[in-house]
């Protein structure tokens, strides 16, 4: 199917904003380059699509479809990153039978880029994560989990750098406190440490003295929970920094039908988003770098 077909029936919604809170501008210069960010989160080993008879999920979703969709977007623009915001693991017999195995061979055939690690991602224990790794054609990141005294040591990075069409983009990766969450026996000594600290010192680190001209936050931590609005939350992460230009988010499984903007700590835009679960969705954001131009930024929401 065509790139246009897919644009005319599946894009939930789009926005078009400044990052920077500039107002948009024209993109009609040759200079003008477009990094596309492709995203999932919190698919749980949904493999094949739903059912006809699974309500309102009928028919929707699957890997087959989703890897359609993503190939047809890296034919238009091969300047683009595949990321997945994690919970990768349980939700279907899957799970039970191959503890991940399957999961992350079908992701390194659709080629993701990198993920970081969600709650459920330890529900056959760290040993059992760790066991998985050699079916990952793909890195994890993970700046708030110090994994130094467990068999994940040296196995996930804080962050990764990727150069594309002359643009460089860093991404790193927050997870959830565990405590009260997973059971200790699973995550062992991994320790967890505040992710809103993490990263402000993260995405200082990329921006400033990595120079990066993107800097994304794979994030597991939650959109926003109304009931402890202080929780960390990915909106207030956005609310408490300022060198992050996109938020990807998981656990909570929010769909967004268009990314939010929130205001940053000096009164810039960050795109937050968050596409549901299980893999009914693929994310969008489609970021244009042209030279004098504050860099800006569109995101759409696929149904698979």
């Amino acid at each position: 199917m065509k790139r246009r077909t897919f644009i005319k029936q599946s894009s939930v919604a789009t926005a078009l904003v400044g990052l920077g809170g500039l107002g948009l501008q024209s993109f009609q210069s040759k200079k003008r380059k477009r990094i596309t960010i492709l995203h999932t989160n919190d698919v749980h080993s949904h493999i094949d699509p739903f059912g006809p008879n699974d309500g309102r999920n009928a028919n929707k979703g699957g890997i087959a479809r989703r890897a359609t969709i993503v190939e047809s977007i890296r034919q238009e623009n091969p300047n683009t990153l595949l990321l997945d915001a994690g919970d990768i693991f349980q939700g279907t017999p899957y799970f039970n039978y191959y503890g991940g195995e399957l999961e992350f061979k079908l992701m390194s055939m659709l080629k993701y880029d990198l993920a970081t690690i969600g709650n459920h991602d330890f529900d056959n224990g760290i040993e059992g994560l760790y066991a998985q790794l050699p079916h990952a054609d793909f890195e994890f990141v993970s700046a708030n989990y110090d994994f130094s005294n467990t068999v994940m040591d040296t196995h996930v990075k804080p962050y990764k750098i990727f150069v594309r069409d002359g643009i460089k983009i860093g991404v790193f990766g927050l997870g959830i406190k565990l405590d009260g969450l997973v059971d200790k026996r699973m995550y062992k000594e991994t320790i967890y440490n505040d992710p809103i600290e993490i990263a402000q010192d993260m995405s200082h680190v990329l921006k400033t003295e990595q120079n990066c001209d993107l800097v994304v936050c794979l994030s597991h931590i939650g959109y926003f929970y109304k009931k402890f609005p202080k929780k960390v939350s990915d909106l207030n992460l956005a609310r408490a920094t300022k060198d992050i230009d996109l938020i990807i988010g998981g656990h909570t499984h929010t769909f967004l039908p268009k990314p939010t903007i929130e205001k940053n700590s000096d009164g810039k835009n960050v795109l937050v988003n968050q596409v549901g679960a299980y893999g009914l969705y693929l994310g969008q954001i489609d970021f244009y770098f042209e030279p004098g131009k504050e860099m800006q930024a569109k995101g759409t929401s696929i149904i698979v």
